[in-house]
């Protein structure tokens, strides 16, 4: 479909403009037409050449997937049709390329479709878990109540996402300014202290004379610097995608102090929160540790989830084989037991889950309280050090000459 730009005169000689998704001209002639409306002029939108081009291509954040999900939910639960629910959610939505894909959803449905397959077709924008709720809200007659579900589950994720984005800011700001600083002071401040100490003639202590060299160091290679470092960012990127890279990678991120047992905390808030949506919404569990599995976040848990997958298949407990993984707490491993044998594993994983938020929120509130002294320290200690090796000819020669 083309999108067409309008204007024309209602009966009472008022004017009204608008956007419109046609076939062609002639179409949207005969629907303003049918609206009691004369048009005036009608021509299709420009193109905008960006949107083409993934780089520049405005992107959908999680933030508007909840906002969308929860809006959904809300109409759906209302007794709205869907048609008009995704047409509401399209004339509110600011974003052009989300307004866009809910459109497309909305003509897929028209045509017969069915909401979880249109879903399928934004893989980018609506993941596995998203499509197969859907589906099985559609199938069981539950949409509005598998909404809602999936509104809180993305709700309670983003907040999770939000709380380890706040842990690794800090001491990642902290590293990039101290990092920052040193690269000017060398670049422009070592220089004119350079040329002063030419001036004097004298021999430099130790550490003024590396300081010097690291400065002139940078000042002849400051374009190859950047390059490698482009490079081994590229690199590094590129080992990542590898099976053995990602592996190796996230099995040393597990075990990096401090760091590492928030990431398993994280997991495991993650897998339970994930799973409890899944089994709550009626999916098969093996499809649900499949989806869960994908969604972990490290291929050292994925792979954890897989082998508990397919011990599953083979007729064992969920339990059993997570416990043998020794990535998830024998607490967690006991609780989904208990859920198992009781029948209300999707109400324990909520309570695993709710646990493990709160955990998160310690452990993170402990990892910020032991890191700012830190990042304090070596960020005066590095820029200190710095100022110390400039100053020291000056200070030994105010010695010499008070000597």
């Amino acid at each position: 479909m083309n999108e067409y730009l309008w204007k024309g005169l209602t009966k009472n000689k008022e004017p009204r403009k608008g956007e419109m998704e046609a076939d062609d001209e002639a179409v949207v002639r005969a629907a303003l037409r049918r609206q009691g409306i004369t048009p005036v002029e009608i021509k299709s939108r420009p193109k905008d050449i960006l949107e083409y081009i993934p780089f520049f291509r405005k992107k959908i954040k999680d933030k508007d997937l909840v906002v969308f999900a929860r809006q959904f939910a809300t109409m759906i639960d209302a007794g709205l049709p869907i048609l008009q629910c995704l047409e509401i959610l399209a004339s509110e939505e600011s974003n052009k390329r989300f307004r866009k894909i809910i459109e497309d959803l909305k003509s897929d449905i028209e045509g017969g479709g069915s909401l979880s397959k249109a879903f399928a077709k934004y893989p980018d924008v609506f993941d596995e878990l998203f499509v197969n709720l859907t589906a099985a809200g559609e199938a069981a007659g539950i949409l509005d109540v598998i909404l809602n579900r999936l509104s809180n589950y993305l709700e309670k994720s983003l907040k999770l996402k939000s709380k380890v984005k706040g842990a690794m800011s800090y001491p990642a700001s902290v590293l990039v300014i101290s990092v920052g600083v040193v690269i000017l002071i060398l670049y422009k401040v070592v220089p004119v202290f350079e040329e002063m100490f030419a001036d004097m003639g004298a021999a430099l202590p130790g550490p003024t004379q590396i300081l010097i060299d690291a400065s002139r160091f940078l000042q002849g290679y400051v374009i190859h610097i950047a390059a490698i470092f482009v490079i081994a960012v590229f690199l590094f990127q590129r080992y990542y995608k590898t099976e053995s890279g990602r592996l190796r990678i996230d099995t040393l991120l597990l075990k990096i102090p401090l760091f590492g047992i928030l990431f398993k905390k994280v997991a495991v808030a993650r897998f339970s929160r994930t799973l409890a949506a899944m089994v709550g919404g009626g999916v098969p569990i093996l499809d649900g540790l499949e989806i869960v599995s994908k969604t972990a976040g490290n291929r050292v848990v994925e792979n954890a989830l897989m082998e508990t997958r397919k011990s599953v298949s083979e007729g064992d407990t969920i339990a059993e084989p997570l416990g043998a993984s020794g990535i998830f707490p024998p607490l967690v491993v006991s609780m989904i037991g208990v859920g198992e044998n009781s029948g209300k594993l999707d109400e324990m994983l909520v309570k695993i889950a709710d646990f493990y938020d709160d955990e998160v929120d310690a452990a993170v509130a402990a990892l910020t309280s032991l890191l700012e002294p830190f990042m304090i320290v070596f960020l005066g200690g590095m820029v200190g050090a710095v100022l110390i090796a400039l100053y020291m000819p000056i200070f030994s020669m105010a010695g010499a000459m008070g000597g």
